[in-house]
């Protein structure tokens, strides 16, 4: 009898302990695997954005004097280049973007462009610049071809209060993206050729927010690293508002000047 007890008791284990790896997998594999990363997103960052420019005016809305690095913590060599900043030179070797790169492209005035381009790559486009960027999520392998002004961005959603995901029937929980950054082509922090070097490494976190009044906005945190140029990180913070449409969509082809 004692013998009998323990073997049903060892079944009701062994069927329990197999419901509960099954339910796992079943949370897992539904819906095929993984969530992709538009599945999975806890914001929705799509649409039309105006930046709005309610600081920094005189480096953001007009092209600053040579000389004029007020704010960003450039060491010794980096303010060799700035002074030496020539934008018929640049216009000369076909460098009309180099302040349209990754780490400043954000903060030129103008519209973004926010898209799927497939389930796992995020797609921004500027209509100052004509700039398109691509955000690669999961584990993208880094590009062997020459450094582009938009470098090779990964990124991955962060979700509220430090959750890994959605679960699964919950829905959205909230959070942000993170984005990194590198293989950019050296280019300009800002137009008056305050540079940023090859190696520099740009993180950014994009934040959306939803107001009482019904108005959304994107608030883009910039963190750009460069041993070459900065003797710190070199921090800003972008506002964008949402749009209800393309109105206002202008783009405009670079310019050094």
């Amino acid at each position: 009898m004692k013998y009998k007890l323990q073997l049903v008791l060892a079944g009701v284990i062994w069927l329990t302990a197999s419901d509960r790896t099954s339910a796992q997998a079943g949370r897992v594999d539904q819906g095929g695997g993984a969530p992709t990363a538009q599945a999975a997103a806890p914001i929705d960052l799509t649409g039309y954005w105006v930046s709005i420019v309610t600081e920094d005016w005189r480096f953001r809305m007009l092209t600053p004097g040579k000389g004029d690095y007020a704010s960003v913590p450039l060491n010794a060599e980096a303010i060799k280049v700035a002074d030496a900043w020539d934008p018929a030179k640049d216009e000369a070797a076909g460098n009309q973007c180099k302040s349209y790169g990754a780490a400043a492209i954000m903060r030129v005035p103008g519209r973004v462009h926010i898209s799927w381009e497939n389930e796992n790559t995020l797609k921004i486009e500027t209509d100052a610049g004509m700039q398109t960027r691509l955000f690669h999520f999961g584990r993208p392998q880094p590009p062997s071809a020459q450094p582009v002004w938009q470098g090779f961005s990964v990124a991955q959603w962060e979700y509220a209060g430090g959750a890994r995901g959605p679960r699964p029937g919950e829905g959205s929980r909230g959070g942000d993206l993170k984005v990194v950054t590198t293989h950019m082509r050296p280019g300009y922090l800002r137009k008056n050729g305050v540079p940023y070097s090859g190696n520099a490494i740009l993180t950014e976190y994009f934040h959306r927010t939803l107001e009482p009044n019904g108005d959304s906005w994107l608030i883009v945190t910039t963190l750009v690293e460069d041993q070459q140029y900065l003797n710190q990180p070199f921090q800003t913070s972008t506002h964008f508002k949402k749009q209800a449409d393309r109105s206002g969509w202008d783009p405009t082809p670079c310019t050094s000047r």
